[in-house]
């Protein structure tokens, strides 16, 4: 079904580059999408593909399909023109949805590397013959990773058969590796074909405009950075409860489970942004290295201070062992042992099945006293004021206060200041979160991306639980986890679920 919030967008013509958007041209490309036919491909990166490639930002590309189906081109464009029509947020005219379809190509995996070098070499040819205005060098390549982990190393491996390295990025989805071991010896492996440099372990969660907006509200603000630290800030959550399930994700589900599914390659990555340090520059070197230094200074992931979960059904789901010892819900207590972060937990929360579908950073911020008040002010009756960063797409930020009722008295009620980019003028020019990551790898940005270093940092903190697990406690589907989620971030409370609705503009 047609999404019925999509728009029509005006899109340049070929070869435009409108000054507003302020990105810098870039090489032609030849994206090479391995698991072509997969969910992903189908609900995100063919739409935003499409997208970027339509709005002139990646004008020149040509998309090079891979999977294990059977099909050719034509059969390709019509399932990515279904692809498009049932989950882009922007609707295509016909005219673009010509201007798009030529440059889809594909090549089923059992072609081997000799059809797959066929295939670029195709794409290449009619990008090198393209008469545009703007070219930027040679054309790159850039070979997408939408499949199993488990898959990865022979992707790798016929990429280095195919003799298509050169000129060439890599983005790797995730998760990467299950352990410390199979993460060293995932990395092993990759760096025995491509150099650091050219590897891009995605989290799309990083690529939302609210989680890059952390780094505005902090870095950016004197109103905001001088109490960034243990003297002013109580504790942080982070919380992205699902309502999905296992969506015919079983054999995967089983082999990874919520804490190496969500919270290694999501939620660690979103605490490096709240906790990093001021980098020396905006740039991409310096800041991977204050997000290494974050999971370097993350404590031991403790045993006792996880709650495990898995929602009631879930063993009887297809694929599902009758025994299973999977979690589907995970909530901690994280530490970080450093000058700044020294005794303020982090709670991280996560799961399938639950209540709502949300994905919250709250910063809680030490109350003040209150004894000047009277009693039954209300004051501290509604806990500390927040800050609170909503990743959802259309991206929200609030500020929680006490302030005065109006009237007779001293009554106290918890207000709050709201923003959401929807209300600025330049809502068309958002991205979503892997256009504007596949936008990166193709220049060549870390930014919002893992090092091989960062994550084995994490896998390494992550020993102490992978090897002595709590035992999962069952849940219902449509509630917010286990009970014991109260007893472990007490004496505080989630703040999901939210007691005031998010403000809508009217």
């Amino acid at each position: 079904m047609e999404d019925s919030t999509a728009q029509t967008i005006a899109y340049p013509a070929p070869g435009a580059r409108p000054s507003r958007l302020g990105v810098e041209q870039i090489s032609p490309h030849v994206v090479v999408l391995f698991g072509a036919t997969g969910d992903l491909a189908r609900r995100k990166l063919l739409p935003g593909l499409a997208h970027l490639a339509l709005s002139a930002l990646t004008p020149d590309i040509e998309v090079v399909g891979t999977s294990l189906e059977d099909y050719d081109d034509e059969s390709f464009r019509s399932f990515a023109k279904s692809a498009l029509a049932e989950f882009s947020h922007r609707q295509l005219t016909p005219e673009q949805w010509e201007r798009f379809s030529k440059r889809l190509t594909y090549v089923p995996q059992s072609a081997g590397p000799e059809g797959l070098v066929e295939a670029v070499a195709r794409a290449e040819k009619s990008l090198s013959n393209e008469d545009t205005q703007d070219k930027n060098g040679e054309v790159r390549r850039l070979h997408y990773l939408s499949v199993p982990p488990a898959a990865a190393t022979a992707v790798i491996t016929m990429l280095r058969d195919a003799d298509l390295v050169d000129r060439s990025r890599v983005v790797m989805e995730k998760p990467f590796g299950t352990d410390l071991a199979s993460a060293i010896e995932l990395n092993n492996f990759v760096h025995q074909t491509f150099d650091e440099s050219q590897m891009f372990r995605i989290d799309h969660f990083l690529g939302k405009e609210a989680a890059q907006n952390i780094l505005a509200f902090r870095f950016a603000n004197g109103l905001f950075e001088p109490i960034w630290n243990r003297n002013f800030i109580d504790h942080v959550q982070i919380d992205i409860p699902e309502t999905l399930g296992l969506d015919r994700r079983a054999s995967f589900y089983e082999s990874t489970g919520a804490y190496k599914d969500m919270v290694v390659s999501h939620l660690f990555q979103v605490l490096a942004f709240v906790a990093m340090e001021p980098p020396t520059a905006l740039e991409p070197r310096a800041i991977s290295e204050e997000k290494n230094k974050v999971f370097r200074s993350l404590l031991p992931i403790n045993p006792n201070q996880v709650v495990r979960g898995q929602y009631a059904g879930y063993r009887n789901e297809s694929g599902v062992p009758r025994d299973s010892d999977t979690e589907t819900f995970i909530a901690l207590k994280a530490g970080i042992d450093n000058w700044r972060w020294a005794g303020v937990p982090f709670y991280l929360r996560t799961g399938k099945r639950m209540a709502e579908g949300q994905r919250i950073i709250s910063i809680a911020f030490k109350e003040a006293p209150k004894s000047m008040f009277p009693a039954g002010s209300g004051v501290g009756s509604e806990g500390p004021d927040h800050l609170t960063f909503d990743l959802a797409d259309e991206s929200k930020v609030s500020l929680s206060f006490y302030g005065k009722r109006p009237g007779p008295g001293m009554k106290l009620d918890k207000l709050s200041m709201q923003f959401s980019t929807h209300e600025t003028d330049r809502v068309s020019d958002v991205l979503e979160a892997y256009e504007r990551l596949i936008l990166d790898a193709m220049r060549g940005d870390h930014t919002l991306f893992t090092t091989a270093e960062g994550i084995e940092s994490l896998w390494e903190r992550s020993t102490p639980l992978l090897e002595n697990p709590p035992p999962v406690k069952p849940y219902a589907p449509g509630t917010w986890g286990p009970n014991a989620i109260h007893q472990l971030i007490a004496p505080h409370a989630w703040r999901l679920p939210f007691e005031r609705a998010w403000r809508e503009k009217r």
